[in-house]
């Protein structure tokens, strides 16, 4: 990477955090550490923060609950760290917003890849493909509103999305118009490759026609590309802050 990215580490384990931070440190990034939800907010606060490596199991405020304060008014990337390995863990930590997951114990090398794939989706788009900070993304009378993150329909009635189908359609919103492939949509949502027979891409989508009242049959909005992918066939108008 060209410029340092700023990792901050939550985790009241002195000795993971320790661990960490000198890994990560020698290995490119630069680490800062915090021990419960009171420190995380303050160095976010006054430093530039990159990436969150976000134990689950801190004392007080637990990592979902973090997680989930965090995903309603910042789009940092947040990996999420716990000694639990229960899948209803990994997909809580998903569904409150974590871009990625990581059980205890690990590698920190596995660490240190989770991370620069997360920061790869999020910071590497190409130019053309990336759209300022916008409040929400307006689409065929639907709104997807970023700071709430819920979807509104034509009549203004929040239609619920889980996190895993909230940044699926985000990614589309973000790229109109444009052929997205299974293996393209899994980096820019989960970071990582896609398996042969991995087929979340499209159960997330099956789910978001639904709930679109996008027809399977002949979807308006979100069609399928026969052998290449999906594309959302409509025009994005963008709400800015302000």
């Amino acid at each position: 990477m060209d410029t340092l990215s700023h990792i901050l580490v939550v985790d009241d384990d002195r000795d993971i955090r320790g661990l960490l931070a000198e890994y990560l440190d020698a290995n490119g990034f630069k680490t800062l550490t915090a021990t419960n939800g009171t420190e995380m907010r303050k160095t976010l606060e006054e430093s530039r923060v990159d990436l969150i490596v976000l134990d689950l199991t801190l004392p007080g405020e637990d990592g979902l609950t973090l997680c989930r304060d965090l995903r309603s008014r910042s789009t940092v990337p947040v990996i999420m760290l716990t000694a639990r390995g229960e899948p209803l863990d990994r997909i809580l930590g998903l569904e409150m917003g974590a871009d990625d997951y990581l059980a205890k114990p690990f590698e920190p090398r596995e660490l240190f890849a989770r991370i620069r794939s997360v920061l790869r989706r999020t910071q590497a788009l190409p130019p053309n493909m990336a759209l300022p900070q916008a409040k929400a993304l307006h689409f065929s009378g639907w709104t997807l509103d970023l700071t709430a993150r819920h979807l509104l329909n034509p009549d203004g009635i929040v239609v619920a999305l889980s996190g895993a189908e909230f940044r699926m359609l985000k990614v589309f919103l973000e790229h109109p118009n444009r052929v997205l492939n299974r293996d393209q949509l899994l980096e820019l949502t989960q970071g990582r490759e896609a398996d042969p027979f991995d087929r979340a891409v499209d159960l997330q989508i099956s789910r978001l026609r639904q709930k679109l009242g996008d027809d399977a049959r002949t979807p308006t909005i979100i069609k399928t590309v026969r052998n290449e992918g999906y594309v959302l066939a409509t025009t994005v108008n963008t709400e800015n802050p302000g």
